[in-house]
């Protein structure tokens, strides 16, 4: 028990120490737990004996992973994107399986480890695309949205893997050994199953029986058990319930002979409709992320590094020959659907690394008999090194899509021919508001975007818009941005923004810009490029938060809306005098004439608020 608690903590304590500095450096968590299981492993040699017993522990954390996407996957909104999971996800996964198998095979491996291999790699890395992307703000690009699919995809591939898997265990009566023996497969880890002795017919039903009975509990048992939970009022017994129903469900299908992972990835789909989904959501996530990072750590520190240094020119070519194979497949996916330009090159350079997902089945793999331990070890080798490469693959993405000329992008611009006063570039949530309210009162406007899906909307609303990029000079000059009197800029991206303002300015210094801002930061950059009136996102909502919140602590109506106005107007007045020493690429906390200023700004706020007259006449 004392060694046991002892492993605990040192793996605690790695990932506490280099996850957060890995997510500093921008290379993601995954990476970072890979990196502590590093360095109290082969590096320190911290863990030792109880790193296998841990490690199914951890295990347990996949489980509950799968089972969180299952909740994040209703069955209506998997049969509305049947199309891309099945046409370009399916085809990914089908098409890198069967080159990389035939890759193995060329090796000599038997057609089952083959098989196994290929699709363990054919599995991209979910946690660092999809975390690069937000970070880059490429995800609602067409070629971010093209790789979000494949990703779900891929996640929801692994079930049926996991389930198939076994089958290929069953057709390989022989395994190798470490040091290249034939062996009878037999499986070490037995499990008490109900399935054992029964005939094939009597399998199946109890198969499919099992599967029924999770179904069945999911629809007509979880609304009375939850609200049985909710009478005792004990915020704990919350997450009691939802762990039961993660370890229940995982045992059962054990005894029926199935994957546990199958079993809470099925009762996740049923579930996902139900109102008790962001329960058990908020109740499991922390779970999941300990133990899936303590998952990735055990994977880390099992790393055969001597395997690594000794064959390092085989490995490293093995690694990028599964980027460039994976990468090459992707490529001619891209071409058939479609996908042009800097999408395309998103699309195939960010797909083209094996998974974290590779990990769990490489483990599952060598529990069933099927990939020998030498064999795994090279494939755990083949897969941390392909992640790691990642990071270069988005760097190279990005060399690429600079040297790109503007005529790649997958769409061609409207021709303008309209004019008005006000040319309104982004319509989005915030500029169709602005569009509405000016159109309404009786003033025309020319409404431009970048984005196909967004024209295509408003023109099925009735609402005319014009695609293109705002911030090509053609495509204003088409506007008519010599003759408008104001532009409003309500793109979502912050430099675009700026970009925008900038040379508007320089075009038209008479211009009125009204411009939308994402933060205070942002605020002081579109003043400096010289927008006349800035309006930051969640300002005016905030205030009229503000207002309610006064109404209902005892100030009246008339009270809290002077409270709102006077901070309103000093607000405005204080964003304009700390514009003016803002500096560009130094901190805010470094700069102390701003730090000052801002000190000074909000004692006159407060005294502005206490000392106004709650009594003086409604104006």
């Amino acid at each position: 028990m004392e060694g046991f608690l002892y492993q605990a903590s040192i793996y605690l304590l790695a990932a506490v120490i280099a996850v957060p500095i890995a997510a500093r450096l921008g290379l993601g968590s995954v990476l970072g737990y890979l990196t502590a299981g590093i360095l109290i492993g082969p590096v320190l040699g911290l863990v030792g004996s109880e790193t296998e017993s841990l490690q199914h522990f951890a295990e347990f954390g996949v489980v509950m992973m799968l089972f969180l996407i299952g909740l994040e996957l209703e069955p209506r909104a998997l049969w509305d994107m049947r199309h891309k999971l099945l046409g370009l996800g399916g085809l990914q996964v089908t098409l890198s399986t069967l080159v990389l198998m035939g890759v193995a095979m060329a090796y000599d491996q038997p057609w089952g480890v083959s098989l196994a291999i290929g699709l363990t790699l054919s599995l991209s890395s979910t946690a660092i695309v999809l975390q690069t992307l937000s970070e880059k703000g490429l995800m609602q690009t067409n070629g971010g949205r093209s790789v979000f699919s494949v990703l779900l995809t891929q996640d929801i591939a692994v079930i049926p893997i996991l389930a198939f898997l076994p089958l290929i265990a069953v057709t390989i009566p022989m395994k190798l050994t470490e040091n290249g023996a034939i062996v009878p497969a037999t499986d070490d880890h037995h499990t008490m199953s109900l399935v054992e002795g029964l005939p094939a017919w009597g399998v199946t039903l109890v198969t499919i029986g099992a599967i029924a009975a999770v179904i069945l509990a999911g629809i007509f048992l979880t609304r009375p058990v939850f609200r049985f939970i909710h009478a005792s009022r004990l915020r704990e017994m919350y997450t009691a319930l939802a762990l039961l129903i993660v370890v229940g469900i995982s045992f059962l299908m054990m005894l029926v002979g199935l994957s546990p992972a199958l079993g809470a990835f099925l009762a996740g789909v049923v579930l996902a409709s139900s109102e008790f989904r962001h329960e058990l959501e908020t109740d499991l996530e922390p779970f999941k992320g300990l133990l899936l990072g303590l998952f990735f750590i055990t994977v880390g520190s099992g790393i055969n590094f001597p395997l690594l240094f000794g064959n390092a020119p085989a490995i490293l070519s093995m690694a990028l020959l599964v980027i460039l194979l994976k990468g090459a497949i992707l490529m001619i996916l891209a071409l058939a659907f479609r996908i042009k330009g800097r999408d395309r090159w998103l699309f195939a350079l960010s797909l083209a690394q094996a998974g974290e997902f590779g990990f769990v089945l490489v483990s599952f793999s060598v529990g069933q008999g099927i990939l020998p331990t030498g064999i795994a070890e090279i494939l755990l080798l083949v897969i941390a090194l392909s992640m790691l490469i990642t990071p270069l693959l988005f760097i190279l993405y990005e060399v690429i899509s600079r040297h790109m000329t503007d005529g790649s992008t997958a769409y061609e611009p409207d021709e303008i021919d309209e004019e008005g006063p006000v040319i309104i570039a982004g319509i989005g949530r915030f500029g169709q508001i602005v569009n509405r309210l000016v159109q309404g009162s009786g003033f025309a406007t020319v409404v431009l975007d970048h984005d196909m899906e967004t024209i295509q909307l408003m023109r099925r609303f009735g609402v005319k818009g014009f695609l293109g990029d705002p911030t090509r000079p053609d495509i204003l000059t088409a506007a008519g941005i010599k003759d408008a009197r104001v532009l409003v800029v309500a793109l979502d991206d912050p430099e675009a923004a700026i970009t925008l303002v900038t040379y508007a300015r320089k075009l038209r210094p008479d211009l009125h810009i009204v411009a939308r801002a994402y933060d205070r930061t942002h605020t002081y950059r579109l003043y400096q490029a010289g927008a006349n009136d800035i309006v930051r996102e969640m300002f005016d909502s905030s205030l009229r938060a503000g207002r309610y919140v006064l109404e209902n602590v005892g100030l009246s109506e008339y009270e809290a809306a002077e409270a709102e106005r006077v901070f309103y107007h000093h607000d405005r007045d204080t964003v304009r005098q700390l514009a003016a020493l803002w500096k560009p690429g130094v901190k805010i906390e470094q700069n102390k004439e701003y730090v000052e200023r801002a000190k000074e700004l909000q004692r006159d706020l407060e005294t502005a608020l206490l000392s106004r007259e709650p009594e003086k006449k409604r104006a």
